[in-house]
């Protein structure tokens, strides 16, 4: 019987391969036209905002990177084949008929360029798609600096191990896979072409193959040898003591450091093994040389230090791990900004004997009482200050502060901004979406610590009470001339809410010829004027962007003339993030009114994951909390061991202009990335003052740096080592998702000692697995002080109630639970923040403001939250239980619990915290004496003020729309009045 010759590859038609062939080519414009598109609208949305020179150098990183890598894995797989083709035998044995080798040997001969030049390429290119990821790792390694501090183990400079060590380790990972990748392929080259063969007993390796194998090889080991020499460095960034702390331990240093030097001697020996293997016809030597590395990795380099660990270490831990536990202790507070320099603990009773209207700093702190709740309030701002339905504010609103009148004050903040995800009906179509409804109007802010009166004059509830107070700066106070924070542009094209309208871009400037099509009220319309926004007047780009959001109507709608733009990535931490690409910005980017302009202010960090001995986390896990949680605001996902908030970036509202400003000058990692893009960070010198007045402390940053302090505010490594000194993060006790979750901190106005505020981030501290107060933490956002922390330590022997306690005993007081119960059949209760704040110079009052609203069961007129009732607690000195205050106001339920007269701090509008304040020397130096009483107003001026004052409210609730700007302007003259009346 004849057998069928071995044949190649299935042979074509003409018809068959052009048809093949145009397949490649739509599969190859599918594959890449989306990336031509996309980077061609980018090169030119990064020159519309003048940082192309970023997109440019990220470009020439990534695509050089791909190059390099591409090069190397592709030229080192062909030469593995190339020399395993040309050093075949000349006779290959055939094992017989049905030979299977034989049929493929036949195939690659006869497509011979096709898998000589096929393979190595198609490796490159998947690889370089890898390595060119790594653009960040080579800039780092090409201007990073040294950090000022050395490891305290190798005595290397902390830039080694951030700029230096993660490249050599890239650089080594790809020789490896090269390597590997070749290995293979030459001794599959090798055993087609007959050179290995796995006939007999021992099979057949010629001597060209085994030279070629055997150097292939012996190189990858002398690799594993260098390997072992940067795993030594690696060890301080190790994790094997986590979670108690990162960082080189005993058992490290004293087993798995000398291991890997003992591995790496016997890599090298390995590695000379396979090199006589050139030499050698007996590959016994290479082979007992491989299996002493394999045996000896298992022995030395993993059992030594499991026996060391558990026989060593572990009876003995406190004392063993001692000095290890310090130097993690020394470099988590460097690599997180909480050095000695920055932190002041001080010890803070917990309880007070004094009285708050004695303390000037306590006057001005109840005077500043934040009652809104910005995480509340976003419906109650929706339902009075949207005006239209396709405006809106995003759910969680902001806390900034403003100086009006020379007074510093709190607000809570927001831009009303335009909201796709309202838009209804004809709304949604792409005329209106696209072309019409392109932006917001205006900027709204609450006094943080004021709310419409709950009660009128006859002590009966009135239709506004517990609603905000609002100012309003948007086209129709500019046109009246009544803006108290003043806005020369209110129109909002850059915010968080427009960003979520899908796809989001919108296309401004007048067709040719055409009226005004831009929504600014029922009677205008609006012609964007500014320059943000990329040109499409030319067919070009109008065909870049229709391809891009696959719409055909940006290529025929009449709506585009020749001087057109279109506005894309318009939520503006997306758009810092875009061209700053080696930042992490911070999760809230809030809105700020400096020098008439509404910008968006945008905190940003420069990270680190490999910094040594400090303690390594993930953002994720350490910013997280019950707000994140409830209204799914994106958190930084990442790992990091070292952060700093280096830059603070703002984009305009109106034009979108990103401006990035350095605000730390000793940050290495900073001065790295401005070797890699000079002249895309602004010095400090270029922060104005009226600027850096609107700087906050970062939250995402300070809720970093409040778990890293709840253990490293610990000094002692014994006490370190056993957790009792620990504190936690209080969970959240009100909202939905209360005791699952950990309390945000908060921004509230507190009393410096001379009464003036300061505007402070702050947190209170539990009790390690234990819900008693253990410390509070604040940082301050002033300019003079910006980044102070200040920790008051409470008395370990002393039982401050934490938050939740706090709350449990308010709302279980009989006085409490009751009428609560009663509100809560016909209304929904909502807890707002729970504001702990340091009083009576030692102190601790606590006050949680009640929202309600009414149930939807219970029908009429939709509500929306508004401030009920305010709750408070606070536990004087010698007093078993806290004293528990419940009223309609702030200053009833301060009375309730201090008595006649302290509430007056507390009643707003009206009160001027510099009235009050003692002049210097009034107090005695123990500060016993009680400050000098303030002059006591007029009494007649003072009533009729206060007639004033009521007459302007009334006015406000019945305004019309029409007037409403009127009443408002009414009643802050109204409040000035009263203010100086009570002065």
């Amino acid at each position: 019987m004849g057998m069928r010759p071995p044949t190649g590859l299935p042979s074509l038609s003409r018809r068959s391969r052009v048809l093949l062939i145009v397949a490649l080519i739509l599969a190859g414009l599918l594959l890449v036209g989306p990336r031509l598109i996309d980077t061609y609208t980018n090169w030119l949305w990064f020159g519309e905002v003048g940082y192309r020179s970023v997109y440019v150098k990220v470009l020439l990183t990534r695509i050089l990177l791909f190059v390099i890598i591409a090069v190397i894995v592709g030229g080192v797989v062909f030469a593995a084949l190339l020399f395993g083709y040309r050093t075949r035998p000349v006779f290959v044995p055939v094992a017989g008929p049905n030979d299977p080798i034989a049929r493929y040997r036949t195939t690659v001969m006869t497509r011979l360029k096709l898998f000589g030049i096929g393979i190595p390429l198609v490796l490159g290119v998947l690889s370089g798609l890898v390595a060119q990821s790594n653009w960040v790792t080579v800039q780092l390694f090409l201007n990073g600096g040294d950090f000022g501090v050395q490891d305290p183990q190798f005595g290397l400079d902390v830039g080694f191990y951030a700029f230096d060590l993660p490249f050599y380790r890239m650089v080594l990972n790809w020789l490896f896979v090269s390597i590997v990748i070749a290995f293979f392929a030459n001794l599959l080259t090798h055993y087609v072409f007959g050179g290995l063969r796995l006939a007999g007993r021992e099979g057949a390796l010629t001597r060209s193959a085994r030279i070629q194998l055997a150097v292939l090889a012996g190189t990858f080991v002398l690799l594993k040898a260098i390997a072992y020499w940067f795993d030594r460095y690696s060890l301080l960034s190790s994790g094997r003591k986590e979670p108690t702390f990162t960082g080189a331990s005993y058992t490290d240093i004293n087993a798995v450091l000398p291991a890997k030097l003992i591995l790496l001697s016997i890599a090298v020996i390995c590695a000379l093994a396979f090199f006589a293997g050139i030499f050698l016809r007996d590959l016994r030597v290479p082979a007992m040389a491989t299996a002493l590395l394999v045996l000896s990795s298992i022995l030395v380099g993993a059992v030594w230090p499991l026996v060391v660990e558990q026989f060593s270490v572990r009876p003995n831990a406190a004392d063993k791990e001692s000095t290890y536990i310090e130097r993690n202790i020394a470099a988590t507070r460097q690599a997180y900004g909480i050095t000695k320099d920055k932190v002041e603990v001080v010890d803070y009773p917990g309880d007070s004997t004094k009285n708050p209207d004695d303390v000037a700093a306590d006057r001005t702190t109840i005077a500043n009482t934040r009652l809104l709740d910005p995480n509340v309030l976003s419906r109650t701002f929706t339902h009075f200050e949207s005006r239209q339905n396709v405006f809106g504010f995003p759910s969680t609103l902001d806390i900034d502060r403003y100086n009006i009148d020379g007074k510093l004050q709190d607000y809570v903040v927001a831009a009303r901004e335009l909201a796709p995800k309202n838009f209804t009906d004809n709304q949604r179509n792409w005329i209106n979406q696209h072309t019409v409804f392109t932006h917001g109007n205006g900027f709204v802010a609450a006094p943080a610590n004021t709310v419409q009166p709950v009660s009128d004059a006859d002590g009966g509830a009135t239709a506004g009470s517990g609603y905000p107070l609002f100012t309003v700066s948007d086209l129709a106070s500019q046109k009246a001339g009544n803006q108290v924070i003043k806005v020369d542009q209110p129109r909002v094209y850059f915010g968080e809410v427009i960003a979520e309208g899908e796809p989001d871009y919108a296309i401004v400037g007048a067709a040719d010829g055409s009226q005004p099509r831009e929504y600014d009220s029922d009677n205008e319309s609006f012609t964007y004027g500014g320059a943000g926004g990329v040109p499409i007047g030319n067919w070009f780009n109008r065909l870049a962007f229709a391809a891009k959001y696959t719409e055909r109507n940006i290529l025929f709608s009449g709506a585009i003339g020749t001087n057109s733009k279109i506005i894309f990535n318009r939520d503006p931490k997306e758009r810092v993030q875009h061209v700053a690409p080696w930042l992490t910005t911070d999760g809230d980017a809030y809105p700020a009114v400096v020098n008439g302009r509404i910008l968006w202010i945008v905190d940003a960090y420069t990270t680190l994951d490999n910094y040594p001995y400090a303690q390594s986390s993930s953002l994720e896990g350490l910013v997280e909390d019950s707000i994140d949680q409830t209204t799914g605001r994106q958190v930084p996902r990442k790992q990091v061991s070292y952060i700093r908030n280096s830059v603070k970036a703002t984009v305009d509202a109106y034009d979108g202009t990103v401006k990035l400003y350095e605000v730390d000058s000793t940050d290495p990692v900073l001065k790295a990335w401005r070797g890699v893009f000079p002249g895309t960070v602004q010095p400090q010198s270029a922060i104005s003052p009226e600027l850096r007045a609107h700087f906050r402390y970062p939250e995402d940053l300070f809720k970093v740096q409040r778990e890293m302090l709840a253990k490293y505010h610990v000094d002692n490594p014994r006490e370190f080592f056993t957790n009792n000194s620990f504190w936690d993060v209080p969970k959240d006790p009100t909202g939905d998702s209360a005791g699952d979750a950990n309390q945000p901190p908060y921004y509230v106005l507190l009393g410096e000692p001379d009464g003036k505020p300061t505007f402070t981030l702050s947190s209170a501290m539990r009790g390690f697995q234990r819900d008693f107060l253990s410390a509070y933490i604040t940082v301050t956002s002033d300019p003079d002080d910006y980044g102070k922390f200040t920790v008051r330590k409470l008395p370990t022997d002393t039982q401050t109630q934490g938050p939740g306690q706090a709350l449990s005993t308010m709302t279980s007081d009989p006085k409490v639970s009751g009428p609560l119960g009663q509100i809560g059949l016909t209304n929904r209760v909502i807890k707002a923040n729970l504001l702990t704040l340091p009083i009576g110079e030692g102190g601790i009052l606590y006050v949680e403001p009640l929202y309600t609203e009414r149930n939807a069961q219970t029908g009429g007129a939709p509500t929306f939250p508004q401030l009920s009732k305010v709750l408070i607690s606070y536990r004087a000195r010698g007093e078993q239980n806290p004293k528990v205050g419940f009223a309609d106001t702030l200053k009833g339920a301060l009375e309730q619990v201090f008595g006649e007269g302290i509430g007056n701090a507390a009643t707003t509008p009206g009160f001027d915290p510099n009235a009050t304040v003692p002049p210097p020397g009034n107090t005695t130096p123990d500060n016993n004496t009680a400050p000098t009483p303030a002059p006591q107003p007029n009494q007649p001026n003072r009533d009729q003020a206060l007639k004033d004052l009521n007459d302007a409210i009334t006015n406000v609730r019945s305004a019309q729309l029409g007037t409403l700007n009127e009443a408002l302007d009414r009643l802050q003259k109204a409040i000035d009045a009263y203010q100086k009346a009570t002065g």
